[in-house]
This record gives C-alpha cells, structure tokens and sequence, in this order.
C-alpha cells in the first residue's frame, strides 16, 4: 500500500486503541465487512496519511465512516470535510453512515456499499 505521507508514529497507537474500543455500531458493521465478506477486504481503524479511517479497502479505495452524534458537533463537522478533502484528493471515496443506520439498516447499508463497490468495477 503507497503511504500518502509518513503517518505519524502515535496514529498507529491512537488506531490500534480504537481498534480495541470499538462502539457498537462499529462491531456490528465490522462483523458484517471482516473477511472478506463483501469481496474485498477491509481494514478497521487504519491510518491512511495524518487521519484514522474506521473502515477502508485500498483494493476499491472507498473508505466508510460511521458517524456517532458527535458528528454534528461545527468543530466535527469541518474536520470530517478537512479529512474527507484529503481521502478524496488521493483517490478514495469516502461513505458515511450513522450509527443508527448501522443499528436499524445494516442490510440497507450492505446493500449501498455493495452497489459502490460494483460501480467502482466498472
């Protein structure tokens, strides 16, 4: 995998600790993406550059997030669109979902990243 840029050392800590503490949105999706379920695999909590995604696949360079309510805090708001600029200007697309449409939607949302998925085969 290229490295966009030298990811700092306490990124890789930061993401191996948020690894460990998953919320519970995030369990469940990761059950559903782990091993290949979708096709691709999928790697969690991993640095990409100066930023931790929740979820990624180099193979279709989408990168997902999965939005708790701390998300529509204003100062939240501009990092994600600052960290979402930078995914997109190295080539990722970049889904977000809420926590809720994890809990209440996971199908509905396996079903939207399987169709971007497909979409990025063609």
């Amino acid at each position: 995998m290229p490295r966009y840029e030298k990811i700092p050392s306490e990124n890789w800590k930061r993401a191996r600790e948020m690894r460990n503490n998953l919320t519970k949105a995030e369990r469940a999706f990761w059950r559903a993406l782990r091993g290949k379920q979708l096709g691709v695999r999928f790697l969690r909590q991993h640095p990409v550059g100066p930023y931790i995604t929740d979820f990624f696949t180099f193979e279709k360079k989408l990168v997902i997030e999965v939005d708790g309510d701390s998300h529509a805090e204003p100062k939240q708001v501009e990092h994600d669109r600052v960290r979402d600029a930078y995914l997109k200007s190295h080539g990722f697309r970049v889904k977000h979902y809420t926590n809720n449409d994890i809990l209440k939607s996971l199908e509905g949302v396996l079903s939207d990243i399987m169709e971007v998925l497909h979409a990025s085969s063609d």
